[in-house]
């Protein structure tokens, strides 16, 4: 016994330190995530400076704005969910004056993405691309060919209210199941809560509102089966020598 309260003392006397010393995990490097964009494609001192500063100064700009509405979810709001497995989010939008179907919310990538195929539907002119001098890869690293970006003035509406915001849409020459891919700078732009549980998307309005925004998942589940039947070609055509043809999900910028 004496022994033990020995030993419980000098522990003591090592204070807290001492076990977290004992118990800390080593870490032999970093892993980052995926980054890239038009934000960092400004590259001059100056605007490098800019960002330090506005840092700092998030918490004074948040008191100056009013208070939003909450965007949450109730249980409610999954009795017209037909139960899924793990379904993305799939929404329409409206722009150049045309409804756009099979747009995926996807937060994984750090662009905007309007497909060849669809800006050829949209029926706008190679004459409004403007030049993209950056790369733009899937994260299976495969670099695609970037015809340029487009600005667009796009609209989210439930049916009842809208929000209309500019996005800058990079064109890229790939196929896919989706004819856009909405990322990171166009959700946090619409300020949007998603949760795919819900098969939903809430977005704030200008009148103080909420707008709701539901995921086709019919829509949905044919862009899935259409992305498998693809990866299957890939697969055959590069066991057969072929050239392998992608489908391209999440991107990021470089």
């Amino acid at each position: 016994m004496k022994e033990y309260l020995k030993a419980n003392q000098e522990e003591l006397k090592g204070g807290v330190a001492h076990r977290d010393q004992v118990h800390e995990i080593p870490v032999h490097g970093e892993l980052n995530t995926i980054s890239g964009g038009f934000s960092e494609g400004e590259s001059s001192a100056s605007k490098r400076k800019r960002y330090p500063r506005a840092v700092m100064t998030v918490e004074a700009r948040r008191s100056d704005h009013p208070p939003e509405p909450s965007l949450c979810f109730t249980s409610f709001e999954l009795e017209d969910v037909v139960p899924h497995e793990d379904d993305p989010v799939v929404i329409s939008i409206v722009t150049v004056g045309r409804k756009v179907y099979r747009v995926l919310i996807d937060q994984g990538s750090s662009t905007d993405v309007m497909f060849w195929s669809t800006f050829n539907s949209l029926q706008l002119s190679p004459d409004q691309l403007k030049s993209y001098n950056g790369c733009l890869f899937g994260f299976s690293r495969d670099q695609v060919e970037v015809r340029g970006y487009i600005e667009l003035r796009t609209n989210f509406s439930d049916g009842t209210s809208t929000q209309t915001i500019n996005v800058r849409y990079i064109v890229v020459n790939a196929s896919s199941a989706y004819n856009l891919l909405l990322g990171r700078p166009s959700l946090n732009r619409l300020g949007e809560v998603s949760l795919t549980r819900h098969m939903k998307m809430k977005l704030n309005c200008l009148d103080g509102g909420v707008i709701t925004i539901k995921s086709d998942q019919k829509m949905t589940r044919k862009c899935y089966e259409s992305s498998l039947k693809s990866k299957r070609g890939n697969i055959l055509n590069h066991c057969s020598g072929g050239r392998a043809r992608r489908d391209y999900g999440s991107w990021s910028r470089q």
